[in-house]
């Protein structure tokens, strides 16, 4: 294929991602919304008001952060995880495959899908946050560059959970015992500095809490963990998915019956 026939392939593959979660949008982008503004209320207006301040802010402008990455890493894997699972259920992903499509071009493809709904879903918990705080952006630059990587790393983690599934309840595995008890622990409700310091050495073992981190310093300007260190952690994370996720498709394992 050559160039424009992979963008045109690319591109098919995209609008046909977009158009499936914009079609269910009250399945896909509303419960996002809604989930989020019971955090606010609960975490940010009842709770946070007890709390105090955090790391120089209100509460609620502490928590806002990690909740909008929250949104972002879950609806990112989600997207894809269940997107190319339906494929690959239903036959249809081997119809792709034997096509001359490059497997880079099917992979991209899956990945910027769950990345626009990512985007999307900020979009809109940024919009209801805005009604129970204001916020401000300290640095564009690593706003831009970590809301990017993180939501390509999940997306790619997706796809990998997406292979692996042999039923639609194998989907739901790793976000409920495994992502969820990530994001939580993550630092999202809370500083690293509150904890014991074994606690807060084996907190640093989690990939989440660089996420969490290095997005609150894009808006806040305030971290736990060094920013540099927490961009070479999500980019080598994302390095290493992207390989696997090739190494996947190319090999054909679990996709070529």
């Amino acid at each position: 294929m050559n160039a424009r026939e992979q963008y045109i392939a690319f591109m098919t593959i995209l609008r046909k991602e977009v158009r499936r979660y914009t079609r269910i949008w009250t399945q896909t982008l509303l419960p996002s919304a809604i989930t989020m503004s019971l955090y606010f209320v609960i975490f940010g207006s009842l709770v946070g008001s007890r709390i105090g301040e955090m790391g120089g802010f209100t509460y609620m402008q502490f928590v806002v952060p990690g909740l909008i990455m929250m949104a972002i890493v879950t609806n990112s894997y989600s997207n894809v995880v269940s997107s190319f699972f339906g494929s690959k259920f239903n036959n249809s992903i081997e119809e792709l495959l034997v096509s001359p499509t490059p497997n880079y071009i099917i992979l991209w493809g899956y990945i910027i899908g769950g990345v626009t709904r990512g985007l999307a879903v900020a979009v809109i918990v940024t919009g209801v946050a805005l009604f129970f705080t204001q916020l401000s952006i300290h640095s564009f630059p690593v706003v831009i560059g970590i809301v990017t990587l993180t939501s390509v790393l999940f997306a790619l983690a997706g796809f990998i959970n997406a292979v692996f599934a042999n039923s639609f309840d194998d989907i739901s595995i790793v976000p409920t015992f495994v992502l969820t008890p990530l994001i939580y622990l993550g630092g999202v409700f809370y500083s690293l500095d509150l904890l014991p310091e074994f606690w807060r050495g084996v907190s640093q073992l989690n990939p989440l809490v660089y996420v969490v981190n290095a997005f609150r310093y894009g808006v806040l300007g305030v971290s736990d963990v060094s920013i540099e260190f927490a961009f070479a952690m999500i980019a080598s994370f994302t390095v290493v998915a992207y390989l696997y996720c090739m190494h996947l498709l190319n090999s054909g394992t679990r996709l070529r019956q």
